[in-house]
């Protein structure tokens, strides 16, 4: 009888997989040895593979190369970092080694865009796509970083005043792009996003400013959907009718050129994901060649904003087992030596799912079983991942610690956790770890955030 949890991984997914495979019971992510981590660092512990940050973004970039090719499409195609899934400057270092553009979304990430000019990582001529809605501060910034006419700034408008705004704080002439308030998916509490001028605005919006103002030029049309790249009749439908407003709008404004289909490629959150990611991009090119075809107008170049395909498959976290409690007849929990809500907070807020497995004992029974986190939260747990609705982990033994990783962690957990300050009951910040490999491929390791310790909250708390 096969009761290992192998067995159930063998007869449940494809396994071993591109990252993940197992040697002598234990589990490697990208051929790293999770245990030897775990035996040098300790637990709680988080980390990042960077190559995979590089690895992804030339995935995407080939992808849009050979679809290009094939299709005979006649724009360039552009791939832009939101630096709002990970702020990190290791991330952004990994991230610029692959020519690519930068996506912002708040006044501070004009900060962090001025310090990789200062240091020389971001190079003369590279876009930077501001987004968002802009308060005072943030049009500011954005201002000064056009006046200096170092890098290609294009301000996505979100309202007219913020347009109004700009102008009046500028000297240079302004390429903007604009934001369409597309419409959401019936199943979201509201219709419309809140953020970009509707459809059947934006003609109208563009003969009465833009048209005959000649310091503004109209380059790019923005278009974005929270639930992301998928193949769905919502995306589809979606896309259509930003292709019938650029073309309509191209008609009346010829320096437009530039499409921004925004984000987001999903990431792999299931061994059972299964995203053709070729065919998706395919698809697209195909249907704006066909629309531009039809409306005799050019091709535009593509722009994307990629932030969780970027950086979210980079990341991981390591806990381990403490305790378990059986707490009546079916509910087993697995207590680990930290928190979903501080350190997974997506686990807690959108009840979001990453690939969960152990790193040891995988030639061990099973059981099924819940995961709690420290916190007095009633909220603070994780209860299914990608078996139907519950998790399945090697027994508890109190004499053979069991650790377990979650992983493709890599975006916005540390933002939304807010790392390095208060976490809930004071659950510490684990210690966070960078990996990187070096020219021969040998894995190298280095510490960029130690735990947080007692001292860090009374000196935060101001005692």
């Amino acid at each position: 009888m096969r009761t290992k949890y192998i067995d159930l991984i063998d007869q449940t997914f494809d396994f071993p997989q591109n990252e993940f495979n197992l040697r002598e019971d234990r589990l490697f992510f990208h051929g790293i040895d999770l245990m030897r981590l775990i035996n040098e660092y300790g637990t709680p512990l988080k980390f990042n593979y960077l190559p995979q940050v590089s690895n992804n973004i030339q995935r995407a970039k080939g992808w849009f190369r050979e679809a290009i090719m094939n299709l005979g499409y006649t724009g360039k195609y552009h791939y832009s970092y939101c630096t709002k899934s990970n702020h990190f400057s290791f991330v952004l270092d990994e991230v610029l080694k692959n020519d690519v553009h930068i996506e912002t979304s708040s006044a501070f990430d004009i900060d962090i865009v001025r310090n990789l000019v200062d240091k020389g990582k971001l190079e003369k001529g590279r876009y930077v796509i501001c987004n968002g809605y802009k308060p005072a501060l943030y049009l500011n910034n954005i201002a000064r970083l056009i006046e200096e006419d170092y890098l290609k700034v294009i301000p996505v408008v979100d309202n007219i005043d913020e347009l109004k705004q700009l102008i009046a704080i500028t000297t240079k002439e302004l390429n903007i792009g604009i934001r369409i308030a597309s419409e959401e998916e019936p199943k979201f509490e509201f219709y419309t996003s809140r953020l970009g001028i509707r459809y059947r605005e934006i003609v109208p919006f563009y003969k009465a400013i833009l048209k005959e103002n000649p310091r503004v030029q109209v380059k790019m049309l923005h278009f974005f959907i929270n639930t992301g790249i998928n193949d769905t009749a919502y995306y589809w439908n979606e896309l259509t009718k930003c292709l019938r407003v650029y073309s309509d709008l191209k008609k009346l404004c010829p320096e437009l050129d530039s499409l921004n289909i925004g984000g987001g490629f999903p990431i792999k959150k299931s061994l059972a994901f299964d995203f053709d990611y070729a065919y998706m991009v395919r698809e697209i090119l195909t249907q704006v060649k066909r629309v531009c075809t039809d409306n005799e107008i050019p091709e535009p170049n593509i722009f994307t904003e990629f932030g969780s395909f970027t950086v979210g498959e980079s990341g991981g976290a390591i806990f381990s087992v403490l305790h378990q409690k059986q707490q009546n007849d079916r509910e087993k929990w697995n207590m680990i030596d930290s928190s979903f809500m501080t350190n997974l907070p997506d686990t807690w807020a959108i009840n979001q799912r990453f690939i969960m497995l152990p790193i040891n004992r995988w030639n061990e029974d099973y059981e099924r079983v819940l995961l709690g986190g420290l916190t007095c939260d009633s909220d603070d747990y994780y209860n299914s991942e990608q078996h139907s609705n519950a998790i399945y982990l090697p027994k508890f033994d109190k004499n053979n610690v069991l650790y377990i990783g979650f992983f493709n962690t890599g975006a916005y957990q540390e933002t939304i956790g807010g790392f390095g300050g208060l976490k809930h009951c004071l659950i510490p910040e684990p210690k966070h770890i960078l990996i990187r490999r070096d020219e021969n491929g040998s894995i190298q390791t280095e510490v960029f955030s130690e735990e947080q310790t007692a001292q860090d909250y009374l000196k935060i708390l101001g005692y």
